[in-house]
């Protein structure tokens, strides 16, 4: 459509009912599909500033819970639908829809400083040294506790305490006559959700998703001490409905005050120490996270990204926009707006140099550690042939976590056994690793 100035515009015609400013006339609708956590919130607040800057772009939200976001992205740029021009996904899509083609590489401008991007994101969210998302925020794992409840019990939980003593700090903090749940964790099925936890578990017990020969090792004994564990840990000493618990289930029930340990993502730190979020902030403490042969994977790695799908119709507002976003401006923005506790962590190294953040965020340290320690090109005790901590990155493990997630889910409301949910996932992964032309 041609330009016309608003002026000239209202000088032609009679009416001021058509005096149209240009900028409304030429306005661009810039779809962004991004997961309901916390700091994707912040983002879209934030939004109104990227706005009043670049007036000729209006963002469009469409913000779903992280199992639906996945199916409708994945469907979208598998058929090349064009629904979204900027999708949020994560450093398992990243290098597998890049090889497909499906991504367009990115392109951030000379203010960007790409080079202060922590290299084991950056290295995650590249194919052939081509950046094909940009990290909003970058995640590991790490447990997180009440320090008041630990120390009344007489207890401490240190780095890298043992399953077992977990279970033993879980035991004597646990009292759901109060309100208080000895330990918390994902339950809800899906292979970023409940598998995500569980997968690490495994790791740490000396387990692997798949042997050297793509072999699945479902029903490996380090698989079945590390869900036995897990089933034990939540039965006995997690809140009601753990099943369908999540990370925002999670959080929401810890800043209550209602869970002692909770085993998640680094990024929860900045939301359980916010006095204005958690009852509790002023009573978390952090270590890294639990082990039992092995510290090898015992803490997973990810970054939500913005990426920028080859059926954009807006490509290049896209690349303004996610430069914006991801960008070292962006977080001093963030810091203004909300405070340096508030911002998007794990994604450059500007942040952790930054002694504003290292004094507001008690989390920080844990938090770095565990993103340093997190290694996908070795994450388990035996030699394996994919890349990933929580995941493997093969386009076939999607359908494998997912079954794996329900048949944990099953084990942990007691609808089949351990032995039973990992038999059944141990024959769902062979067949699909068959059916991908792994092995015959």
């Amino acid at each position: 459509m041609k330009r016309i100035a608003s002026s000239a515009l209202c000088t032609a015609l009679s009416t001021a009912l058509y005096c149209v400013s240009s900028a409304s006339l030429a306005a661009t609708n810039l779809v962004i599909a991004t997961v309901n956590n916390g700091h994707m919130i912040e983002m879209q607040k934030m939004g109104k500033f990227f706005e009043q800057a670049n007036p000729d772009i209006k963002l469009k939200w469409v913000t779903l819970e992280e199992g639906v976001l996945r199916q409708r992205m994945t469907t979208d740029i598998a058929t090349k639908g064009g629904q979204f021009d900027v999708m949020t996904i994560g450093m398992y899509e990243t290098p597998i829809w890049a090889k497909k083609d499906w991504l367009m590489p990115l392109k951030p401008d000379a203010t960007y400083d790409i080079d202060d991007l922590l290299p084991s994101i950056r290295d995650g969210l590249s194919l052939n040294g081509k950046l094909y998302a940009a990290p909003f925020y970058g995640e590991s794992s790490m447990i997180m506790y009440r320090s008041d409840l630990v120390k009344k019990a007489g207890m401490s939980i240190e780095d890298r305490p043992s399953w077992a003593h977990i279970r033993a700090v879980a035991a004597k903090i646990h009292d759901p006559a109060k309100g208080v749940y000895g330990i918390c964790l994902r339950g809800k099925p899906g292979w970023g959700d409940n598998m995500a936890l569980i997968t690490t578990m495994a790791n740490s017990f000396g387990g692997q998703l798949f042997d050297m020969k793509w072999q699945p090792q479902f029903t490996s004994k380090p698989w079945k001490d590390a869900v036995t564990t897990y089933v034990d840990l939540l039965k006995n000493f997690g809140p009601p409905g753990s099943s369908s618990n999540s990370f925002n289930e999670i959080l929401a029930l810890y800043n209550e005050g209602k869970c002692g340990i909770w085993i998640d993502a680094t990024i929860a730190a900045s939301f359980v120490t916010d006095p204005k979020q958690s009852k509790v902030a002023d009573k978390v403490a952090f270590a890294q996270s639990p082990i039992a042969t092995t510290e090898r994977g015992a803490n997973w790695l990810w970054a939500w990204s913005l990426a920028i799908p080859k059926s954009s119709k807006q490509p290049e507002a896209a690349q303004k926009f996610i430069n914006w976003a991801t960008s070292k401006e962006y977080i001093k923005l963030v810091a203004k707006e909300a405070g340096w506790a508030s911002v998007p962590t794990g994604t450059r190294k500007s942040t952790y140099a930054s002694p504003e953040f290292m004094k507001a965020a008690k989390f920080a340290a844990a938090e770095g550690t565990a993103i340093a320690t997190s290694r996908p090109n070795q994450s388990t005790l035996p030699p394996s042939p994919y890349v990933g901590v929580q995941y493997a990155a093969i386009p076939e493990f999607q359908t494998i976590g997912v079954g794996a997630g329900q048949q944990m889910s099953a084990a942990l409301l007691g609808k089949v056994t351990v032995d039973q949910a990992l038999a059944v996932t141990q024959q769902a992964a062979e067949r699909e690793m068959r059916k991908g032309g792994y092995y015959k």
